[in-house]
């Protein structure tokens, strides 16, 4: 019987959410399947990968095929470097101590990325609240000063249709500034 490991689809419509499975590669993509090994969610940034590490290295040691998205998946996780030093081991060309020493400081390494990457995220949606958080700002200051504005306008006495005016003209460029934000 082949075996694949694929993703299993499961969420609603617009947001997938997928099982990392290994099945029957004749079975459909969200049917039967033999082992669940982890779970994807593409929805988070970055996406969210839970993996069974140890038996994702058993199913493809007993020749399964994962697809191309699998791949990449079983790659970013660790899976195939696993597979790789397990044949190194078996060969002889490693013991197994080593092995798993390569393979931790390699999970040491890609979290330490992940981690970055994480920061290098939060650290720009706080920059683009800042940015935002000024402009609003901005555009309340010169309302209120246009308001001012006005009131010391209708003070002296002048026709209050130039005074609708100027409010208009200050709030057609807080329209403007919100369509640039956008």
């Amino acid at each position: 019987m082949p075996v694949k490991i694929r993703l299993q689809r499961h969420g609603k419509k617009g947001k997938p959410f997928y099982w990392i499975v290994a099945a029957d590669a004749r079975s459909k993509r969200d049917g039967k399947f033999l082992d669940k090994l982890g779970i994807y969610n593409p929805n988070t940034n970055p996406a969210t990968i839970e993996l069974d590490v140890d038996g994702a290295v058993k199913w493809l040691q007993n020749g399964a095929q994962p697809t191309d998205t699998a791949r990449a998946i079983l790659s970013y996780k660790g899976a195939l470097l696993k597979k790789h030093l397990a044949v190194g081991v078996k060969k002889g060309a490693l013991t197994e101590e080593e092995a798993e020493k390569k393979f931790q400081a390699w999970l040491e390494e890609k979290e330490g990325k992940i981690n970055d990457k994480k920061e290098n995220l939060s650290k720009a949606e706080q920059e683009a609240k800042d940015k935002a958080l000024a402009a609003e700002k901005e555009v309340n200051a010169k309302r209120e000063a246009a308001a001012a504005e006005a009131a010391a306008v209708t003070e002296e006495g002048e026709p209050e249709a130039d005074v609708e005016k100027e409010v208009d003209d200050a709030t057609a460029e807080e329209a403007k500034t919100e369509e640039k934000q956008d």
